[in-house]
């Protein structure tokens, strides 16, 4: 009898992570039976279960197989000499969220694993996971800008990091309810907000500047 190899084992366990994900991509997850993720992967129940025994356990595996591109898609935007302004890291970062969201693409379905981790810990702990992961790449893009002078010496990094986590999953969300959001509204929004503080900020200085000359004289 001919062994299983590993090679083998995980084309398999791709084959039912797919499935698994074009059905909660059409129908939700609750709304999915495992009976229709063993029809679409083409696979008998046994098969399957040789990999999953749950619906549960089929969300942490797409959870955990969505870590290492994300990752990547971070590392590449840090591998440079010097970061490009905030309004195009959070732009490049959305881009390449957006060529993840095609029909049946993980991120399409991020949400309903967004909610289920709410409730439950097992679930929970592979997105608690996939986030924690990603604001600690963001706190390391907050001390490169601080380290740069681009963010104010007396700035919390991790406080910057906290809120520029919570931009792409109301980005996702936008996305996938209306339809309009894109990674150009994200880098003119940033940039917006970023040059009217900074301009408010220099006012300040002139002005406070000026109040002191005025006192001298």
């Amino acid at each position: 009898m001919p062994r299983v190899t590993e090679e083998h084992r995980e084309r398999r366990r791709q084959q039912i992570l797919d499935a698994a994900q074009s059905c909660f991509a059409r129908k939700g997850f609750h709304e999915t039976s495992l009976q229709e993720i063993f029809r679409e992967s083409g696979l008998s129940a046994g098969a399957v279960y040789g990999y999953f025994r749950s619906k549960d356990e089929l969300i942490q595996a797409i959870a955990a197989r969505s870590e290492p591109h994300v990752a990547a898609l971070l590392e590449e935007i840090l591998d440079v000499g010097e970061l490009p302004p905030l309004d195009e890291i959070v732009a490049r970062f959305a881009t390449g969220v957006i060529e993840r969201m095609g029909p049946g693409g993980s991120v399409q379905i991020a949400p309903q694993g967004w909610a289920l981790a709410t409730y439950n810990p097992a679930v929970h702990e592979a997105i608690a996971r996939l986030f924690g992961n990603t604001r600690i790449w963001w706190l390391r893009v907050a001390e490169r800008l601080q380290g740069d002078g681009r963010l104010a010496p007396d700035a919390d990094p991790h406080a910057v990091a906290a809120l520029l986590t919570s931009i792409i999953p109301g980005f996702i969300v936008q996305r996938l309810l209306l339809g309009d959001a894109d990674a150009e509204t994200l880098r003119v929004g940033m940039r917006t907000l970023l040059s009217w503080d900074l301009d408010r900020q220099k006012q300040s200085v002139r002005e406070r500047t000026c109040d002191a000359s005025t006192t001298v004289l």
